[in-house]
């Protein structure tokens, strides 16, 4: 979070303070109090739907990714990333959830499916970054996390 002296932080700047991760004061205060709602309410959603599967843990992507909070069992799930004024979350498509989310194309909203198709192809699949600044981007998220993994419960 400590940025050069006289730096302004820009929209999506992530937190680089390598010393130690953030913990969630340090989070509220960097992503602002409405993604910080979104934030919560993302982390409640996988607690809910995927009781102790996972344990979250901060990784420190270097000074230009910053830190990420992954969720990880033997595959990556997905990964927070606090930015100034918004967050993201990262959620790698393999063959089977590229093939999964095809099918379902027309059904996903238009912007998610440009952010889809723009997203460039790795040997494990596509990562897609959604920044998350509405309700409705957090239920694309969910969406793809469920298609990801279906949930152990209901809620």
């Amino acid at each position: 979070m400590i940025l050069p002296t006289g730096t302004i932080p820009q929209i999506g700047d992530r937190i680089t303070d390598k010393s130690a991760p953030p913990d969630e004061s340090a989070v509220r205060e960097w992503i602002g109090p409405e993604a910080f709602e979104h934030w919560a309410e993302l982390r409640n959603w996988i607690d809910e739907f995927y009781p102790g599967v996972f344990a979250p843990d901060w990784l420190y992507g270097g000074k230009n990714r910053g830190w990420s909070l992954r969720y990880k069992k033997t595959k990556a799930f997905t990964a927070l990333v606090p930015e100034y004024r918004r967050f993201s979350a990262i959620v790698v498509m393999g063959g089977t959830e590229r093939e999964k989310f095809d099918e379902r194309r027309y059904v996903w909203r238009p912007q998610l499916v440009k952010l889809y198709d723009d997203a460039k192809t790795y040997i494990d699949g596509k990562w897609l970054t959604v920044a998350i600044s509405s309700a409705d981007d957090l239920h694309d998220v969910t969406e793809l996390l469920t298609m990801k993994r279906p949930p152990l419960s209901r809620g």
